[in-house]
């Protein structure tokens, strides 16, 4: 048989004993060019000498031509071509061959096709080392580190000892500490602790189960040490984030006279990275430098990675820009660096440019990107990003789909979420946490609720996001029902205490009216942060405990925390809410004076509306002409309806054709100001609003609320009269609106439960 013929799919059978492995002499000198192309890794060369042998007369291919054909083969990704091979052997007489078997099997486990490689380690008749060793290879190499060390006992069991190359193998797959301390026994027991490059094999066994002192201990006991072996104790140190053991190690190891090579250089940039040491990260990308590995790849990615963790995105993108080769993973690192620091718009520029220059995205890239548009709100974007992986057939993870499913929620498009989620073949927490959380915070807590209930029905755990999405949720819409069910679940689970839930119970409380209830949850937060300090001011000070609000954020200057803008807002709202004006303008101003915090859009819209609630109006606008460098439509709109409640017909004038100057795309403004211009008895003015209204083709949503009712909660809208009760209910409500107004008028109800008693 000469030429190789298509259709075999399955490995075959032998059809022919097993012959001599003696080089024909016609074969001697295509078996010599196809050896030394094969050593030379010109891969594709081979397959060519390979099919000119084929082609040759009186020239057959013999035992020693096949493995270096199945190396090319495996290395050029051909696997179709290796199962014709396999054919070729087979029928040849070549398939008991113990060297032909096992590069049999090693180009099987190169695709990770198990089943294949064990039918022809099985088949044959007698094995030494070498298809052991091959077909260990073959299951830890797919991750089968299980069934990998079950063959080691079998292959020990028939007498055969380990070689070097199958503990290798081995160790290359060990993720467990208990197979290490194994193959480190075997190593001692079979006389291999001098060979180091078996030893910094075992040393990162170690350092990947997270084994310091145990790879601390081997290293010391290394009687040669290389490159390799500093670098491998340096890596399981950065691994757990001991950045102080890296610096010694680092430094120790140049005073042995080691100079060090890319991987030490990424293994201490990666190490930086954890601990956010600019400074110090900045010394280390110098040595970088005047060691000539700025423009290695791998060291430029850790650099970018990096500059990212130290919020450093213009460092970031010059190391990016000066790198030579850059390879999926530097452009990945460098996409889902922009988007972790709120650069998603640069993100896509640089995914743009990625597509340009002809680099394929992996998966990895695909989820940064979906995520990018996410954060942009850009469903347009996320689209074709999705169109994009769908035409190029790309290999979709789990994280990728992740990343589609948050997308859709995050834009609106729940049904195209949840399609994507309920076509998943596998779901993480992170899957269920990001369609439970699109459902929330769209407002569709029962959906949110029974997906989170499908999800325990599923046996998989809901962690500290799951409960937070679904609590900020309650507190949207103030489901004080559904808010002390996710509780009482939290009380049962084992999520344990977390600042993160406790700060949404307390803010889920206070929302929902409870104050003692959240004033609870938060005295037993083991640790709180600046956000659950917040909540809890902000909800006694949106509930009219605005002496409460002010005690506790006395209580957290006296913590000794550092004071924020955001904590600072929720002190302004609550002298707000509560009329305490000379407290309020006291606060803002100390805010900016005495701590240096520079007041955002909120603090001076909150002053405004501190001053006109107080009737100071004209206060309030000279502080707007002072504080804002630009018309803000809603804080005229403020200042409106100040105007309108004191009167100040004037003013308000002045403010109401301030605002008809600007475009805007808020219906609710202009029937702001329609009303204002009819309280005026403008109404030219009054129809011109409604015409800019109309020719800008807005319209204002009706207004609606909701009510929660034995657990179950129902939305309501303005001139809602589907109810099968609705006469009844507009009869109670006028009842009430008419005695409401007899109420007003005279004095002769004196407290809450004589007027109950009219009705």
């Amino acid at each position: 048989m000469k030429r190789l013929k298509l259709g075999c799919i399955h490995p075959p059978k032998p059809s022919a004993p097993p012959i001599t492995a003696a080089g024909t002499t016609t074969a001697k000198p295509f078996n010599a060019t196809i050896t030394r192309l094969s050593a030379e890794g010109f891969h594709r060369e081979v397959i060519v000498t390979f099919s000119s042998m084929l082609e040759s007369p009186n020239t057959n291919p013999d035992a020693f031509t096949y493995p270096s054909v199945l190396k090319a083969c495996s290395s050029l990704g051909l696997f179709s071509l290796g199962l014709h091979l396999h054919q070729h052997i087979t029928v040849n007489g070549f398939a008991s061959d113990a060297y032909i078997s096992s590069s049999l099997i090693n180009f099987y486990a190169k695709f990770k096709n198990i089943g294949y490689a064990r039918k022809v380690f099985d088949r044959m008749p007698h094995r030494n080392i070498v298809p052991w060793t091959s077909i260990i290879w073959c299951y830890s190499h797919a991750g089968d580190i299980k069934d990998a060390f079950t063959l080691y006992n079998a292959m020990q069991y028939e007498g055969i000892a380990p070689s070097t190359v199958t503990i290798l193998n081995l160790l290359s797959g060990a993720s467990e500490i208990e197979h290490a301390h194994v193959l480190h026994a075997s190593i001692v027991k079979h006389g291999y602790v001098c060979e180091l490059a078996l030893m910094n094999c075992l040393l990162s066994a170690y350092s990947k189960c997270g084994r310091v002192d145990d790879a601390s201990k081997l290293f010391e006991s290394l009687d040669g040490r290389d490159i390799v072996s500093w670098n491998s104790l340096i890596n399981a140190f950065t691994m757990v984030g001991n950045l102080t053991k890296v610096l010694y190690l680092f430094s120790q190891m140049r005073l042995n006279n080691l100079e060090p090579d890319q991987k030490t250089f990424g293994s201490l940039v990666s190490a930086l990275a954890r601990e956010g040491s600019l400074d110090v990260g900045r010394v280390a990308h110098g040595q970088i430098i005047t060691s000539g590995f700025e423009l290695d790849k791998h060291v430029g990615t850790s650099l970018v990675y990096f500059y990212f963790r130290c919020r450093n995105v213009d460092d970031a993108f010059q190391v990016f820009e000066r790198a030579g080769d850059k390879d999926v993973i530097f452009w990945t690192a460098m996409i889902s660096g922009l988007v972790q620091n709120d650069s998603a718009d640069y993100a896509l520029r640089v995914f743009r440019k990625m597509l340009l220059v002809g680099m394929r995205p992996s998966s990895a890239t695909m989820a940064s990107v979906t995520a990018a548009c996410a954060l942009l709100d850009s469903i347009n974007h996320g689209k074709s990003i999705h169109c994009y992986i769908l035409r190029q057939q790309m290999a979709v993870d789990i994280a990728l789909q992740n990343s589609l499913v948050s997308l859709y929620a995050k834009c609106g498009l729940l049904e195209q979420s949840f399609t994507v989620f309920s076509k998943m073949d596998e779901r993480n927490v992170v899957s269920w946490n990001a369609v439970v959380a699109g459902y929330a915070q769209n407002g569709y807590l029962s959906k949110a609720l029974l997906i989170f209930y499908e999800m325990r029905a599923a046996n998989q755990q809901p962690d500290s996001i799951t409960v937070v999405s679904l609590l900020q949720a309650c507190a949207s819409i103030g489901a004080y029902h559904q808010g002390k069910l996710i509780h009482n679940y939290v009380l049962r689970s084992c999520l344990g205490p977390c600042i993160r839930i406790g700060t949404a119970l307390v803010d889920m409380y206070a929302k929902c009216g409870n104050l003692d209830c959240a004033r609870k949850c938060f005295d037993m937060m083991p640790e709180r942060d600046s956000v659950s300090w917040t909540a809890i001011i902000a909800g006694y000070g949106s509930h009219g405990e605005g002496e409460d609000a002010l005690k506790m954020f006395s209580e957290f200057l006296q913590s000794g925390r550092v004071l924020n803008d955001v904590i600072f807002l929720s002190v302004l709202y609550a002298c707000n809410h509560n009329g305490l004006v000379d407290s309020g303008m006291r606060f803002f101003e100390s805010m900016i004076h005495d701590h240096k915090i520079e007041p955002k859009i909120e603090h001076l819209a909150c002053i405004v509306d501190l001053l006109c609630r107080a009737g100071r109006v004209h206060d309030a606008y000279n502080f707007y002409r002072k504080m804002f460098s630009k018309p803000m439509i809603d804080v005229l709109g403020i200042l409106l309806d100040a105007c309108r409640n004191n009167d100040d017909e004037e003013l308000g004038r002045a403010i109401a054709e301030e605002i008809s100057e600007l475009e805007h795309a808020d219906a609710g403004k202009y029937v702001q100001l329609a009303q204002s211009f009819a309280s005026m008895d403008k109404w030219d003015r009054v129809g011109e609003a409604w015409v800019q209204m109309k020719s800008r083709s807005l319209r204002k949503a009706p207004a609606w609320s909701i009510i929660e009712l034995h657990g179950t909660i129902t939305p309501f809208f303005m001139q809602h009269s589907s109810h099968p009760e609705n006469d009844t209910i507009v009869f109670i409500l006028r009842n009430l609106t008419d005695n409401t107004k007899r109420l007003a008028l005279t004095s002769e109800y004196e407290d809450l439960s004589s007027f109950i008693e009219v009705i």
